[in-house]
């Protein structure tokens, strides 16, 4: 297969435990830039967190995309042209505000270019250190969430954020998509909206068939995409449940598994015609 598009997750994915691009990875992907496919970040990160790496790999000199917010944003890196958004109303946010009481986590979301929280925690704190978004501690989370945001987050610990997951993805199924994008982030968007279905409206827009996808991911918030794309990729630093869903699995991000996969299926393929 000619694969015309790869589609990265970052945390744990691109991303060394350093938060960096290694070298390899680096080369690996500006080589296949070179050669016309298209490398598409999609993160749960918000668009600002994102941007740096985005700059670093020169996707706007390639014209390409990047997903935010769990695929609940599509920017255009070249034009800064935003193709696709959803959000979530104010009332959703102050019902999920509810149920965090009620189940004993913290939460968080996103206004402007601050993560927004009525009691900060260890979890936002490592949120805040990933984006580099400045925690905007309030006194009433509900009167400060008047306008549509993007996502929210329920934050805890992974063994108690596992059930509270395994609870809201029955009570809220017909409401909103659920999904934990690390151990201790539970993320909620607009129902239906996950890093799948946006990257399928990308790759309308781009005349790109899904089996001209490789998506490459970690976490539970990279599941859609894996199994939409052609060759869905898990991390060697992924739950084996993740790793059993995809068609292959690689190396860890710390040892240049993103680097492999794009000189395994793009570049040997392309050097050997």
């Amino acid at each position: 297969m000619a694969y015309k598009m790869i589609v990265l997750d970052m945390d744990d994915t691109l991303l060394r435990d350093d938060h960096t691009i290694s070298e390899e990875t680096k080369k690996a992907l500006m080589d296949a830039q070179g050669l016309g496919i298209k490398v598409v970040l999609a993160s749960g990160r918000p668009t600002f967190a994102m941007m740096q790496s985005a700059i670093e790999l020169d996707l706007a000199k390639y014209g390409s995309f990047i997903l935010s917010f769990n695929g609940a944003k599509i920017t255009n890196c070249k034009t800064k042209e935003e193709l696709f958004s959803s959000t979530l109303s104010p009332e959703t946010v102050h019902r999920l505000f509810e149920i965090s009481k009620r189940e004993n986590v913290w939460i968080h979301t996103y206004v402007g270019d601050s993560i927004v929280t009525e009691e900060n925690n260890p979890f936002t704190e490592i949120e805040a250190q990933l984006t580099g978004l400045p925690i905007n501690q309030v006194s009433n989370f509900v009167e400060s969430i008047q306008e549509p945001v993007v996502k929210v987050l329920m934050v805890k610990e992974e063994e108690h954020l596992k059930s509270v997951e395994s609870l809201l993805q029955v009570e809220l199924q017909n409401k909103l998509s659920v999904m934990r994008s690390k151990p201790f982030f539970l993320e909620f968007t607009e129902k239906g909206v996950t890093k799948g279905t946006s990257l399928e409206l990308l790759i309308n827009k781009l005349g790109i068939t899904r089996e001209e996808v490789i998506a490459i991911g970690d976490s539970y918030n990279d599941l859609a995409m894996i199994e939409f794309a052609g060759l869905g990729v898990a991390m060697g630093n992924a739950p084996d449940d993740i790793k059993r869903i995809a068609d292959y699995t690689t190396d860890t991000n710390n040892n240049d598994g993103v680097a492999k996969v794009v000189h395994q299926f793009i570049l040997a393929q392309k050097t050997s015609k």
